[in-house]
């Protein structure tokens, strides 16, 4: 229960007690079990508190209170006045906002919150009970139910609102908490003396350290296994303190308090309230759902060509060719190179009759350096004014990324911004048909600290408290803090610069393409995958990074980014044979699928790495395409319901503590566990399998488990996948691409669970097209097993292409099966006495017609 009163180094018992803490050394503790931060010496006492309440209101969970500052912080401008205010969003969702009541100050203009509070529906039923004390600052978030305190911030941690420093702090009810990314670190949170820095950054996947994106969100899992969840909607550079009592801090340098309270009770409802606030998912193109191939210094497009001939002539499922930005003229954004790349449109347009498709890279940086006429992207960003402008002029901010002289940002929230990115995306687009973009380099990544010489000495790069940031420096490889954009400082802005971008790419590829966009971006922000996906950034090809990329994507599923990976075999330093076998092993079940590395590495395609690695990918990936509808299925379940796709296994399992606690395993929705090798040299996996029927995805054995351990053979071309008994699987006969694998018959793997019994279902349309929700152009199936029968029906929609359904697939038949009848009509089938699979193949049949099968028993 030590809350930090000193967080800057220095501290001594003078200048503690001059901040009327607590001084207290703690010479007895076993200073290397603490894991990154040290015992505070100097703490706050209880009720430590700067304002007193001048005015306070509250009936039920409506509460209205002004405060007035009655001493002042070490931390300089302690604002004189502020308010408490509790909003109802709807009967699971509350919020609180503390703020500024004369004074307008900064607030994140992302997300777009469609779903306002004035839109969402009131309710008196609310599921949580608010608490505060009349004469001690703070609030109590309850849960109605069990009257569990969810946050407690009454007297606790010290409340501080100064200019530039907000603190707020709250107990726990569990030490079970995830979310607060971006970070390397496990799934569920150490607690013990942890520090998160959230503040966007070009800075390899490494711990302790901030990454790409800030989603100060987390979600807790009580031991109960009820759930609830707290966004600090605040995008300023911040560090989040975990200790041990439990409790947390949130500490950030700018704009509001404005916390959101979601009750749950399940994981899911906590997703799903949510998404109620930043917004649900994309639905991606089906294509993207295949496999992804890109390196950095391919250097020509006859090199391209070759990896591309040598993986399709492999047969190894293979949808999108990507180009790193050594495709570029001078490495210069929305040019190609004409001597290295020379033909590149005509090879766009070969792999598009191919049923393939082509993704560039775009970097967020324009070259400012080109001769006046030569380069029309900046000529027109400067004739339209929407770069990011120098602090004390209007002249665009200059640094220096991958362009040959200098380089300077878009403001992306300037609003005419979007109609020159779209005029920038379509001149492009008229070169070479490009599918969709890859947005790079946009936390914005700077290769000097502001500019060439640094930041001029100013307030905002230096503020009172400097969050834990690499480097100590808030321009560290970025735009310097005072620069200006059209809603402010860039000090203000700087966390949501790369989603503010994915909008702007977002609008620009439907009006370009008129389909379904997709983008991939490495910088991330609250509410960015209603626009767009992430890659993990620069992993290292080593074992760890194999191992610690589980994490990572399942992590951005609880952020609502499901269509997330980390670059297979991984970026930097040379892989090898064995890890970058089981990496795609591995990568073929992530969302996101793509092998990527660096220009000083060694090839590691699959067909370069030779041939346990070809075998290995082509297994691999033949099993993620044979499974593509019920991925798809999972991603319009996203983006309609805000579920995961790649999930925990708590989500699913909360009623189960052992999962609590597993990250080195993950689910596919709730039907398919994944169990990849992460250890060199492994032929068998130890997994954890919680209680119910599985069967092995290949041998079609079953697993009866009371949630247990269990050793799970993996032969060196084998990745270890279970499905769960009760579901039903729509599957399609794999290719090596998904235009020619949607062409082939559907089918339904159907896995009973104790009582003989699933459930299922199938969400279809042409792929790509806008809108096909919206417009009902799809077609939406529920499948059912009871009582030895198989129902398929089809619930909505319109989608009006022909359906071959195949092949069934029965597992956990248990008794011998002596008739199958197809609506009533007698078929022949095959029973397996030994693994009781019942399989009925070349049917052959209308798939989009509602039927009946049905089995009798000898």
């Amino acid at each position: 229960m030590r809350f930090d009163c000193h967080p800057e180094s220095g501290a001594s018992q003078l200048n503690c007690i001059q901040r009327r803490c607590c001084w207290h050394p703690l010479h007895q503790f076993d200073y290397k079990k603490q894991v990154h931060l040290n015992v505070p010496y100097c703490y706050y006492p209880k009720n430590w508190s700067l304002y007193e309440y001048e005015n306070f209101t509250k009936h039920g969970n409506d509460f209205s209170a002004f405060l007035h500052l009655k001493q002042n912080s070490f931390y300089k401008e302690d604002l004189l006045f502020i308010k408490y205010e509790s909003i109802r969003v709807d009967n699971t969702i509350l919020r609180m906002k503390i703020f500024n009541p004369s004074e307008k100050r900064y607030e994140p203009p992302l997300p777009i919150r469609i779903n306002s509070e004035a839109n969402l529906k009131k309710t008196v039923y609310a599921q949580y009970e608010l608490k505060t004390d009349e004469y001690i600052p703070g609030f109590q978030v309850i849960r109605a139910s069990d009257k569990q305190v969810l946050f407690n911030s009454i007297g606790i941690g010290g409340f501080i609102f100064a200019n530039q420093f907000l603190q707020i702090s709250s107990t726990l009810p569990s030490h079970n908490l995830y979310g607060l990314g971006e970070h390397r670190s496990n799934l569920r949170l150490n607690t013990n003396w942890q520090k998160f820095t959230l503040f966007n950054a070009d800075q390899p996947p490494t711990e302790n350290a901030n990454l790409y994106g800030s989603h100060p969100f987390y979600m807790i899992l009580e031991q109960t296994g009820k759930a609830h969840g707290v966004l600090f909607l605040n995008s300023n550079a911040m560090d989040i303190i975990l200790q041990p009592a439990p409790a947390i801090t949130f500490k950030s340098i700018g704009g509001i308090f404005d916390i959101y309270f979601f009750i749950g009770p399940t994981p899911a409802d906590v997703l799903k309230q949510y998404s109620k606030i930043i917004g649900k998912p994309f639905l991606p193109p089906y294509w993207s759902l295949g496999f992804h191939l890109c390196r950095f210094g391919y250097g020509s497009l006859n090199n391209t060509k070759a990896v591309l001939k040598r993986t399709r002539d492999a047969l190894i499922p293979f949808d999108t060719q990507w180009n790193d930005l050594d495709y570029m003229d001078k490495r210069n954004d929305f040019t190609y190179d004409k001597t290295k790349f020379k033909g590149l449109p005509n090879f766009i347009k070969e792999i598009h009759i191919a049923g393939m498709h082509y993704i560039p890279l775009i970097d967020a940086g324009i070259s400012a350096s080109e001769k006046k006429g030569t380069y029309i992207p900046y000529d027109e960003g400067v004739r339209r004014g929407i770069f990011i402008y120098n602090a004390n002029d209007t002249l665009p901010f200059k640094g220096k990324v991958w362009n040959f002289g200098s380089t300077t940002w878009p403001d992306f929230t300037n609003p005419e911004s979007k109609l020159y990115y779209t005029e920038m995306m379509n001149d492009l687009h008229k070169s070479f048909e490009y599918d969709g973009a890859w947005i790079d380099m946009n936390e914005p990544s700077n290769f000097y600290n502001g500019y060439i010489n640094g930041c001029i000495p100013n307030s905002l790069d230096n503020p009172p408290y400097l969050p834990g940031i690499v480097g100590n420096l808030l321009s560290r490889k970025t735009i310097c803090m005072n620069a200006k954009q059209y809603l402010g400082f860039h000090y203000n802005l700087h966390n949501i610069y790369g989603t503010s971008q994915a909008m702007v790419v977002n609008y620009a590829l439907k009006k370009i393409r008129n389909k379904r966009p997709f983008i991939i971006s490495r910088s991330t922000w609250i509410g960015h995958g209603s626009y767009a996906g992430h890659w993990t950034g620069d992993v290292y090809s080593s074992w760890h990074d194999l191992r610690m990329s589980i994490p990572q994507i399942l992590v951005f599923n609880l952020f609502q980014i499901p269509m997330v990976g980390a670059d297979i075999c991984g970026f930097d330093g040379n892989t090898t044979m064995a890890l970058c076998n089981r990496w795609m092993q591995l990568g073929a079940f992530y969302p996101f699928s793509r092998n990527h590395n660096s220009d000083d590495t060694i090839e590691q395609d699959p067909v370069a790495m030779g041939k346990i690695v070809i075998m290995s990918s082509k297994k691999a990936l033949r099993m993620r395409y044979y499974l593509l509808p019920y991925l798809y299925s999972l991603f319009y379940r996203a983006h309609l319901y805000a579920e995961t796709v790649a999930r925990p296994l708590f989500v699913e399992f909360y009623d189960d503590p052992n999962t609590f606690n597993i990250d080195t395993q993950f689910l596919w929705g709730s039907c398919l566990l994944i169990a990849p090798v992460l250890s060199e040299g492994k032929t068998e996996v130890y997994a954890y399998i919680p209680k119910g029927i599985w069967y092995n995805i290949y041998t079609i054995e079953i697993l009866s488990s009371n949630g247990q351990n269990y050793t799970l053979d993996a032969p060196i071309d084998t990745i270890p996948v279970l499905i769960y008994g009760g579901c039903i699987l729509p599957v399609q006969e794999p290719s090596i691409s998904t235009t020619l694998s949607r062409q082939k018959p559907y089918g339904l793997l159907v896995a009973l669970n104790e009582k003989e019994s699933a459930k299922g279902e199938l969400y279809w349309d042409d792929g790509d097209s806008l809108d096909s929700i919206e417009k009902k152009q799809y077609i939406l199936f529920k499948f059912e097993v009871i009582n030895n029968e198989l129902k398929s029906t089809i619930i909505e929609g319109s989608y009006n292409k022909y359906m071959k359904l195949g092949k069934i697939i029965i597992m956990g038949v248990s008794k011998v099966v002596k008739q199958v009848f197809f609506n009533k009509k007698e078929i022949v089938f095959r029973y397996d006495k030994e693994k009781f699979n019942l399989e009925i193949n070349n049917l052959l049949v209308d798939f989009k017609k509602n039927f009946i099968l049905n089995w009798t028993n000898e």
